[in-house]
């Protein structure tokens, strides 16, 4: 077993397990060691085990365990891997497995695998008390929520209150694009936790050793500029943008098909696999998977060749994955080595998960690369309005990232004295007042912080050792935090820091006393400005990338460890007063010329002006007589008091009247 599994391993004895580990960790193999020892010794019946989509169905293809000294070999009989039906994604095909759940359950077989969307409707029509003695297993359970339309989440909650099942809920994200929890935390207090970080993943991988992550902007179309990041001879994803998203070009199919363009010349289609076969420059020749194609049939082929296990190690098989929709959460292709994301995407959750598409360890791959293909701003105000709103999700992305693949942090309040596990010597630091450790078995610094408060409750223990990341995207995910962090130079730190992460604390654990929430607090900022100020100190910029100086990870990685282990004490005053998103502006002027970020400024700038609408009428009339003198509009960023007003004039004239067209 991998030492994720192992993690998994010792808790199977537990009757509802929670599992947060990175995509490409082995999630899925720990699942059947999990359940088969549950179906053995544990009294379990029978166990289902539902996937949000059908291509993820073929991580619990049959395994020979036995092989490699397991007890038992994890078999799934064909008629009840229900996601191989043909459609099986669609509403109506899902509906109609419910009778096929209905037969498992009363038959003598002992595994079922099946979507989200069948095991829904099989709950609707079956009731909780038919799955009685059952292992549930929820794969992607950032699916779930809390919210009261999430039908899957409210059948939860009743499985949880009738308590006569066993359940292993599993995640690479567990955080929701929307800011809704996933479970309440009532629900989720009923689970034991098992945590494996990106950071332990990717320093026990034997090959790959860097990842690079990417924002780069493009004008017109952005098939014309496709080219300057898509490499013929990377292995790679490429997500095309929603057709009703700016980016996109109207028509996928035309668009999969002017990607093979870019990539070379079209020759022929595989009648076996689907597969396109392209011819590159150089002559070498690429095999295609086009996912975004409407005829269901061609489809299906593609997507059954793509998980045909006799393949699964063949690094020829396929070159180059087109996809709208799918080949995101779960879909294991081992040799992919760049995921290449076209327009933003509104969900952090949906960003990670891609991002886990390339970072699966394989032979000759040293390097996975993540880049999101962007529109840059344009002149017209709604346009740089959306542009900003896009930005800042980048930049929410990427210091989202940075936390993600950082290692985790146990703080306690100076002089606390040293932890059992942590490595003092040439790992730490030690001086007989500061300690600063390194586990190597966990991947978690101890620093001591002057004035920390020290949660007292479990739950709040809990929290700070395993849900900071959560914690902490909830922040990122502030559009008004993130806003002000970066463009308002008059905010306070300490109003991100204190007043805005404490809210999100308080609403997120409001079951805690104040005293732990303050301890949440706290921790978390010191966790997200420890990787701000670390990034800073390595002198990083937008792309996190390099293999260290020891072989042992990402420079970013060895950067915190570097950097904490030159800090030797910190103040818990001095981090409430670091502003976590001054470094990410780097992120945006690096990214952006001096006229664009003029452009953004003045957009920005514009939300913050209040003139009454009858002065900014007469301003914006003043403003046309000074563009008849002088042939241009008054700018926002003049340095001459009146035409900045005249020009601030305009943009709440602007503001007013775009309020009115959206009534």
């Amino acid at each position: 077993m991998r030492a994720m599994q192992e993690r998994v391993w010792q808790r199977r004895g537990e009757q509802y397990l929670l599992i947060k580990s990175p995509p490409a960790s082995g999630k899925s193999r720990a699942l059947m060691f999990l359940t088969l020892d549950k179906l053995n010794n544990q009294g379990v019946s029978k166990a289902i085990i539902a996937v949000p989509e059908r291509s993820i169905g073929g991580s619990f293809a049959d395994e020979p365990l036995s092989k490699y000294g397991f007890h038992w070999d994890w078999t799934v009989a064909p008629q009840w891997n229900l996601c191989n039906a043909p459609g099986v994604d669609e509403p109506k095909v899902a509906k109609s497995k419910v009778k096929a759940v209905g037969e498992f359950l009363a038959g003598t077989d002992r595994v079922l695998v099946c979507t989200h969307a069948t095991f829904r409707f099989a709950v609707e029509e079956l009731g909780v008390e038919a799955f009685d003695g059952c292992l549930l297993a929820i794969d992607e359970f950032h699916h779930v929520s809390a919210g009261e339309g999430n039908i899957l989440g409210r059948q939860l909650s009743a499985f949880l209150a009738r308590d006569k099942v066993h359940m292993v809920a599993m995640t690479g994200s567990y955080f929701r694009g929307d800011a809704v929890p996933v479970l309440a935390p009532e629900d989720e207090g009923k689970f034991e936790t098992v945590t494996y970080t990106y950071y332990e993943q990717l320093n026990g991988y034997d090959h790959l050793k860097a990842l690079d992550i990417g924002y780069f902007f493009y004008t017109g179309r952005y098939i014309d500029s496709l080219g300057k990041v898509l490499d013929p001879a990377l292995k790679t994803i490429v997500h095309i943008p929603n057709v009703n998203a700016r980016e996109s070009l109207k028509d996928k199919t035309r668009e999969a098909s002017e990607i093979m363009g870019v990539l070379g010349e079209w020759v022929s289609q595989d009648p076996v696999t689907g597969f396109h076969n392209v011819r590159r420059a150089d002559g070498k020749m690429l095999k295609v998977a086009d996912l975004v194609d409407d005829d269901v049939a061609k489809r299906d082929r593609v997507v059954g060749a793509l998980k045909d296990p006799a393949h699964r190690n063949d690094r020829d098989h396929v070159d180059v994955i087109i996809a709208l929709g799918m080949a995101k959460e779960g879909f294991d292709w081992i040799w992919c080595e760049h995921a290449l994301t076209i327009g933003y995407r509104s969900s952090l959750t949906e960003i990670i998960q891609i991002i886990g598409r390339a970072t699966r360890d394989a032979p000759g791959k040293p390097v996975a690369r993540f880049t999101n293909f962007i529109a840059e701003p344009a002149a017209d105000e709604a346009l740089v309005t959306d542009a900003i709103n896009d930005t800042l999700k980048a930049i929410a992305a990427s210091l989202l990232m940075e936390q993600v693949l950082a290692p985790r942090f146990n703080f306690t309040p100076k002089d606390s004295g040293a932890q059992d596990g942590y490595d003092y010597g040439e790992g730490g630091y030690q001086d007989g007042k500061t300690n600063v450790g390194f586990n190597a078995a966990t991947g978690q610094l101890h620093l001591e912080i002057k004035g920390l408060v020290e949660p007292r409750s479990d739950e709040a223990k809990r929290i700070c050792r395993e849900d900071l990341n959560e914690v902490i995207t909830a922040f990122v995910q502030d559009k008004q935090a993130v806003e002000r962090g970066i463009f308002d130079s008059e905010t306070v730190p300490e109003e991100l820091t204190q007043v805005r992460m404490g809210k999100i604390v308080k609403d997120r654990y409001p079951e805690l006393a104040a005293e732990d929430q303050e301890a949440v607090r706290q921790q978390a900022i010191a966790a997200l400005a420890m990787v701000q100020e670390a990034k800073k100190h390595m002198a990083e910029s937008t792309v996190l990338e390099g293999v260290s100086e020891t072989g042992g990870g990402f420079a970013l990685l060895e950067g915190v460890r570097k950097y904490s282990l030159e800090v030797k004490e910190l103040d818990i005053d001095l981090i409430d007063r670091i502003n976590p998103f001054e470094a990410a502006y780097s992120i945006l002027s690096k990214t952006m010329d001096s006229g664009l970020l003029k452009q953004v400024e003045a957009a920005i700038a514009g939300k913050r002006i209040n003139i009454p609408l009858d002065e900014a009428r007469d301003l914006a009339r003043r403003a046309l007589r000074f563009k008849a003198e002088r042939g241009r509009l008054p700018d926002i960023g003049s340095a001459d008091a009146w035409e900045k007003r005249m020009a601030e004039g305009i943009a709440v004239l602007q503001r007013h009247e775009a309020q009115k067209a959206n009534g």
